[in-house]
């Protein structure tokens, strides 16, 4: 049966280390959900933008976000460092379905687990259309075969 994304580091295909900030902390003493949101888009922004070449302020395409998910495994908090898995399940035309997994540093297992949709769409006028051929090029190494838990 499949999850929602692979539980297995080695099924991600690239990383980046997130530190979690103090703030990032609520009153129960652990990272509060909606921040785990915040982790995706650092990382998946992060990867278009040095790897695939987004510019945020200039470029005529962009990418919004209609649809996010995360399941929560583990609690996270402060000072913890956050390994952030990414890979793509699928890279359509105008749109791409990234899957996530946030792991402590040196954790083998995630403490969440999750998804993030963009559509990629016309600065202007917001309408759908083809993927930049740039951040296609960029995404194409991430995608990954379904995996089984």
């Amino acid at each position: 049966m499949s999850s929602v994304a692979p539980e297995q580091r080695e099924a991600y295909r690239h990383f980046r280390s997130i530190p979690t900030r103090w703030m990032d902390n609520d009153v129960y003493g652990h990272v509060n959900n909606v921040t785990y949101y915040s982790y995706f888009d650092t990382l998946i922004s992060g990867y278009l933008i040095e790897v695939g070449g987004l510019d945020i302020q200039q470029d005529p395409v962009i990418g919004i976000t209609p649809e996010t998910f995360c399941q929560f495994r583990k609690s996270l908090t402060f000072p913890d460092v956050i390994e952030a898995g990414l890979a793509v399940e699928r890279l359509g035309r105008s749109s791409v379905k990234y899957l996530v997994g946030l792991f402590r540093k040196g954790d083998e297992s995630p403490a969440a687990l999750g998804h993030f949709v963009h559509v990629f769409v016309e600065r202007e006028s917001m309408r759908p259309t083809a993927m930049p051929d740039k951040i296609r090029q960029a995404l194409a190494p991430l995608v990954i075969e379904r995996w089984e838990t």
